[in-house]
């Protein structure tokens, strides 16, 4: 993948800005104060309410948020997980979303591809891409729930080599030309193709989430961009290092639990997978991860009692100013009609 990609190129702009994107859903569902509601009501934990989701989505569009990311979680299991994550089949979502949005990238964070048929997810993630006029940016994970695997008829010890499989089939099926998939017995002479296209010729970007089952080096060479969870900053650092070393300037993207104080000069204290702060802390706290080489924040609002678009207009207002994503090209804009 060419690292010009439109999409690619706004989550990670050339003069090294960071941009902030948002992780859906955008709901309150795990705030004390909706999680003492809810279960006074007998409702599950972890079930967002989805009642807004459009009107929220295309509000964080219209205030400048570089990107709008959809989890892929087949299975609610209150047991052992409890956590729905965005509720919505991701493929239907992110189409949905492609008529609500116009230039936000759209993102799966992440597709668990062990469990899917690849050339679906070939045929799915290029529909999305060229409703949306190209603006996907395609997750990727193994997978970490052994309970789903039996259920799909998968294999949960095998996910690694079946996850490096799939990305081989994405990126042949994305090829200009006959699809060839040699260890299938597939050659070029069936002609067989899988449309859509993708609106670029380079197919779509591809960011492995975590290790996948994978060496860093695998990665490096056959992803286009590493989604890792939050560190402190000495370990960032070294994980940064790590990864320049291997990958050279392909980006490095960052999810993150966000609860936004009231208080701008509220101070920082860390929560599982991010930071609890008022935005002064977390400006500077972004102002590391950027100076570390982070490309990319998508912030997971869930954890808030404050009101969702309370807390968009805080950080459209006061915090994405600083660092503003760069306009989507004019050739991806010509596609959106």
């Amino acid at each position: 993948m060419a690292p010009s990609h439109p999409a690619l190129a706004r989550l990670a702009p050339a003069d090294g800005r960071l941009t902030i994107g948002l992780e859906l859903p955008l709901d309150n569902d795990w705030g004390q104060d909706r999680g003492r509601a809810d279960r006074a009501a007998g409702r599950p934990f972890g079930v967002p309410d989805l009642a807004g989701h459009a009107r929220l989505a295309a509000l964080a569009d219209r205030l400048g948020f570089a990107a709008l990311w959809v989890r892929d979680v087949p299975l609610y299991d209150p047991v052992r997980f409890g956590d729905a994550g965005s509720v919505f089949e991701t493929f239907t979502h992110l189409g949905h979303l492609a008529a609500l949005t116009r230039d936000a990238v759209l993102a799966t964070g992440a597709v668990v591809l062990p469990l899917r048929e690849p050339l679906l997810v070939a045929k799915a993630a290029a529909t999305v891409d060229v409703l949306s006029g190209g603006r996907l940016l395609l997750g990727l994970a193994s997978g970490d729930r052994p309970v789903e695997y039996p259920l799909f008829d998968r294999d949960f010890h095998g996910r690694g080599a079946a996850f490096r499989t799939g990305v081989e089939t994405l990126r042949a099926a994305w090829r200009p030309g006959p699809l060839e998939l040699p260890a299938a017995g597939l050659g070029a002479e069936q002609q067989l193709e899988v449309l859509p296209r993708p609106v670029h010729p380079g197919g779509i970007p591809i960011a492995v989430a975590g290790g996948a089952q994978q060496s860093p080096e695998w990665i490096a060479e056959h992803a286009d961009a590493s989604l890792n969870y939050p560190r402190d900053p000495d370990a960032l650092r070294a994980r940064l290092r790590q990864w320049r070393d291997l990958a050279g300037d392909k980006p490095y993207l960052t999810p993150m639990v966000l609860t936004l104080a009231e208080d701008p000069a509220a101070a920082p204290r860390p929560i599982r997978l991010g930071l609890s702060t008022g935005r002064t802390a977390l400006i500077e706290h972004l102002e590391l991860m950027a100076e570390l080489g982070v490309a990319h924040v998508s912030f997971n609002l869930r954890p808030n009692d404050r009101p969702v678009d309370e807390l968009l207009q805080e950080l459209a207002e006061e915090v994405l100013p600083r660092f503003a994503a760069p306009a989507p090209s004019a050739a991806a804009a010509g596609r959106r009609g």
